[in-house]
């Protein structure tokens, strides 16, 4: 199946060959034409501090979760109405582990487009937290693309490797939503409103958590989301904050991966989230994150 998504087109990107593939098969990279803005690094460099002064501090303890949940639900009707629902489908076949990886952090508004784009086209993905201060991940994005820069793509499904939001959901679309445009607005909206869920969120999912711990779970954890729910936006700045890898299984409405979810909780409710290391299961995004934070953090929660 991978082979037909991987086919030739006459698309809006440049196709280059690799000869550093570990891979038998062709390699190619992406050569982006588009560029973020020039100072975006730059200003999430000063927002980052300033936000972090009215996030409620240690994030292993215990929250106001009124206002927790007041400010994600602003967040998500400031991205109305991208992310929410499945609009083109992938095959129930499609394995639990995924060939795309993202390498990106939840509070980076170029990032979360990516993430919009993936619960519109019902995809699951490895999901790899690049936080400010990041011990693992940021590294492995350097080495591989040549530059700290987030979101970044990797679709092994095509040896494709990629950077800028704007050119990785085109690519999305047209490799697995059969050619068709993203959802109007999609493309245009970080400008306008994609800095609102982060200064709504006072930063949350922006930097690594200082008492998270080094060393990785040997299973990816797993967690049943989709983009703009504002239960599971929390519980993914958690999982960001202590740079957990983890794959991400988009259901959104209309979804039809519902099934899968439903196998696993028997409700269509997210967030949901498995830790295969443990045996820990869980819908409750309040039990998720004192798990998490007592789990993979040296903090006492």
């Amino acid at each position: 199946m991978a082979s037909m998504f991987c086919s030739p087109s006459n698309s809006n990107f440049l196709l280059s060959s690799s000869s550093s593939s570990s891979s038998p098969s062709r390699r190619f990279r992406i050569v982006a034409k588009s560029t973020s803005p020039a100072n975006t690094g730059s200003f999430l460099a000063f927002l980052c501090p300033l936000l972090k002064l009215f996030s409620g501090g240690d994030p292993s303890q215990q929250r106001n979760f009124t206002i927790e949940v007041a400010t994600s639900s602003l967040a998500t009707l400031s991205r109305f109405p991208w992310g929410t629902k499945s609009k083109l489908y992938t095959s129930l076949t499609t394995p639990i582990t995924p060939n795309l990886h993202l390498f990106e952090f939840e509070a980076c508004p170029f990032c979360r487009r990516v993430r919009e784009a993936l619960t519109e086209l019902d995809l699951s993905v490895e999901v790899y937290p690049c936080p400010k201060g990041s011990v693992r991940h940021r590294e492995v994005v350097t080495r591989t693309g040549g530059k700290e820069q987030f979101p970044f793509l990797i679709d092994q499904n095509c040896g494709v490797s990629m950077y800028e939001s704007g050119d990785i959901v085109k690519y999305l679309f047209e490799r697995y939503g059969e050619g068709t445009r993203p959802s109007l607005g999609l493309l245009e909206s970080t400008i306008l409103t994609g800095w609102m869920p982060t200064i709504l969120r006072a930063g949350r999912g922006m930097t690594l958590w200082e008492r998270s711990r080094l060393d990785l779970p040997p299973v990816k954890l797993e967690l049943f989301s989709y983009e703009n729910n504002p239960y599971a936006r929390i519980v993914r700045e958690a999982l960001c904050e202590l740079e957990l890898p983890y794959t991400l299984q988009n259901v959104g409405e209309g979804s039809r991966r519902i099934k899968l979810l439903l196998d696993a909780s028997g409700t269509k409710e997210v967030p949901y989230m498995i830790d295969h290391n443990t045996g820990f299961q869980s819908g409750d995004y309040k039990m998720i994150l004192s798990y998490l934070f007592e789990t993979y953090s040296t903090a006492i929660v």
